[in-house]
C-alpha cells in the first residue's frame, strides 16, 4: 500500500538524498559547481538573485578549468580573443565560446577514435588498455568506461553518433539532476517503495546516454522492471536508425522481434499486478512504449485507475510513427484516460547528450523549467547571435556541471524561451513545452532511437 502523502517537502527531499547519498560528493569537496547542483533544496525555486549569483560562479570555474586544462578548447577560445579573465560579471558570461553540437559527432574510427576522445577531455585520462588492431565503437567505449569513465552517446537519423567523454563526477550529476527535477515536480508522490517500469534499455547493458543515465533509477526506486533487457551497441542503434539491409540486419531484427514481442504485454500484465496490490507505480523513459501499451488497452476497453499513486516521466522524442509527432497534450490525455494517472503526474523532461542539465515540466502548465542554478540558457539567432525573450531560435547553454568536457552548446533544437512560467510561480525563464528540430538538423533522440529499433517489429 503507498505511503501517507502529507510528508512535508525537507523530509521528502531528505529521504531522497539519503537513497542516492553516493551521487553526493562529501561537502567538504565541494566546487562552486557542487553548490549549484546539490545545495538548493528545489532547483525550480531558488530565488533569482540567489541562482543567478550560484549559476554564474558555477559557470566561471568551469571556464577556466576548460581553458587551462583542455588544448582544444583553449586553442578555440585564443581564436576567438577570450579568457577567463574577461568574464567578471554575470553580464559577461554570453562572451563564453560556444561549441556547435556537430563537433561531437566529428571522429575518427578504430585506435584514432580513443584519441579523440582523449583529446577532447578536460583533464588527465586514466591508463586505458584497449585489445585489438582494428577495435570497434564499442571495444573503444567499454575500454573507457572499464577505467572508471562514463562515455556514452545518442544518434540522429543518419545514424551518426554523438560521442560525449564523462568522468563519473559528471555523469554523477546528471543522473542526480534528472531524478530531482522530476522528484521535485511531482511532489508529494514519489517515495522508495514505489514500483517502476524503465521505458528504456537496461541501463548496465547499453551505453546509449538516456539509457545509461537511468542507473539512478534503481536506487530512487525499490523494485524496477525494464522494457528491454539485452545488450543495446552502437551497431545495433546504427542499423535501426539507417534501415540498414543484408543478413546481418535481417538477423538483429529477428532477434529484436522476439525479445518486442512480448514487451507490451508484459507491462499490461505489471500494471494488473499493481493494480491488485494497489502499489504505487512510476514509468520513466521513451514516451513511444507507453504509446502502444495505452493503445493496445485502448483497443481492448480496458483501463486502470493510479489517479493517487501513478507517474509517467518521459523524454526524448515524440515521433510515434515515421512521419507523425504526437502532441504531449494527446499523449497526456491517453495516459489519463486509459491509466487513470493524472496530467499533472505526467511530465516530460527535456536533455541531452551533450548537456548535463534536465529541463523539467512543471505540473500546472507543462511548461520546461531550466535549472538555472548551474544552466545559462540562451535562444540563438540564425547568424548565432543571442535574441530576448519570446522569439524563436536555436537553443543553446552554458552548462557549469561538466568537468570533464567543455560543456557549452550550440544545440539542433529549436525554442521558444519565456522570461518566466506563465501558469506557475518558479521563478526564473521556461521554455514553451514543444520543442523542434531546427530547418535542415536531423531528427535526434534516445526514446527515437528506441522507436525505430522496436516500431518495425511491434507492427508485425
Amino acid at each position: 500500500m503507498y505511503s501517507n502523502l502529507t510528508i512535508n517537502y525537507d523530509e521528502y527531499i531528505k529521504k531522497f538524498d539519503s537513497c542516492v547519498s553516493k551521487y553526493i560528493p562529501k561537502i567538504n569537496e565541494w566546487t562552486p559547481t557542487d553548490y549549484a547542483v546539490y545545495g538548493p533544496k528545489d532547483l525550480f525555486k531558488v530565488p533569482l538573485k540567489d541562482a543567478t549569483e550560484l549559476q554564474f560562479n558555477a559557470i566561471k570555474y568551469q571556464f577556466k578549468r576548460h581553458y587551462e586544462h583542455n588544448k582544444i578548447y583553449n586553442n578555440f577560445c585564443k581564436d576567438m580573443n577570450v579568457v577567463p579573465d574577461d568574464i567578471k560579471t554575470y553580464e559577461n558570461l554570453d562572451r563564453i565560446p560556444l561549441i556547435p553540437n556537430e563537433f561531437y559527432k566529428d571522429y575518427p574510427a578504430g585506435r584514432d577514435f580513443a584519441l579523440w576522445l582523449a583529446n577532447i577531455f578536460t583533464g588527465d585520462i586514466p591508463n586505458i588498455k584497449i585489445n585489438g588492431k582494428n577495435p570497434s565503437f564499442d571495444d573503444v567505449i567499454n575500454a573507457f568506461n572499464a577505467s572508471g569513465l562514463a562515455v556514452s552517446y545518442s544518434s540522429g537519423t543518419s545514424g551518426r553518433h554523438t560521442f560525449i567523454p564523462r568522468d563519473m563526477r559528471s555523469f554523477y550529476i546528471s543522473e542526480y539532476s534528472a531524478a530531482k527535477n522530476v522528484v521535485s515536480m511531482i511532489y508529494p508522490l514519489w517515495d522508495y517503495n514505489m514500483h517502476g517500469y524503465l521505458l528504456m534499455p537496461n541501463p548496465f547493458k547499453t551505453n546509449v546516454f538516456a539509457g545509461k543515465v537511468c542507473t539512478i533509477y534503481y536506487d530512487t526506486i525499490k523494485q524496477v522492471n525494464v522494457a528491454i533487457d539485452r545488450e543495446i551497441n552502437t551497431e545495433l542503434i546504427k542499423l535501426s536508425m539507417t534501415g540498414g539491409k543484408g543478413l546481418k540486419t535481417k538477423l538483429i531484427k529477428s532477434s529484436l522481434k522476439r525479445m518486442n514481442i512480448k514487451m507490451v504485454d508484459n507491462i499490461i500484465s505489471w500494471l494488473e499486478k499493481n493494480d491488485k496490490e494497489k502499489n504505487k507505480i512510476a514509468f520513466v523513459g521513451a514516451p513511444y512504449i507507453l504509446y502502444l501499451v495505452t493503445n493496445k488497452l485502448k483497443e481492448e476497453g480496458r483501463t486502470f485507475n493510479f489517479a493517487d499513486r501513478g507517474a509517467v516521466g518521459t523524454g526524448g522524442g515524440w515521433k510515434v510513427q515515421e512521419n507523425t509527432r504526437m502532441p504531449l497534450t494527446s499523449f497526456r490525455k491517453q495516459v489519463e484516460d486509459i491509466l487513470g494517472i493524472k496530467h499533472e503526474h505526467c511530465l516530460d523532461i527535456y536533455g541531452m547528450v551533450e548537456g548535463n542539465s534536465w529541463l523539467t515540466q512543471c505540473p500546472e502548465g507543462h511548461y520546461l523549467h531550466i535549472p538555472i542554478t548551474y544552466i545559462h540558457p540562451l535562444v540563438l539567432d540564425k547568424d548565432f547571435r543571442p535574441m530576448g525573450f519570446n522569439e524563436v531560435g536555436r537553443y543553446a547553454f552554458l552548462d557549469g556541471s561538466t568537468f570533464s568536457y567543455p560543456g557549452f552548446i550550440i544545440s539542433g533544437d529549436q525554442v521558444r524561451m519565456l522570461e518566466h512560467c506563465p501558469v506557475c510561480d518558479r521563478p526564473g525563464p521556461v521554455l514553451e513545452p514543444e520543442v523542434t528540430r531546427a530547418s535542415g538538423k536531423e531528427m535526434r533522440g534516445c526514446a527515437e532511437e528506441i522507436r525505430k529499433m522496436i516500431s518495425d517489429d511491434v507492427k508485425e
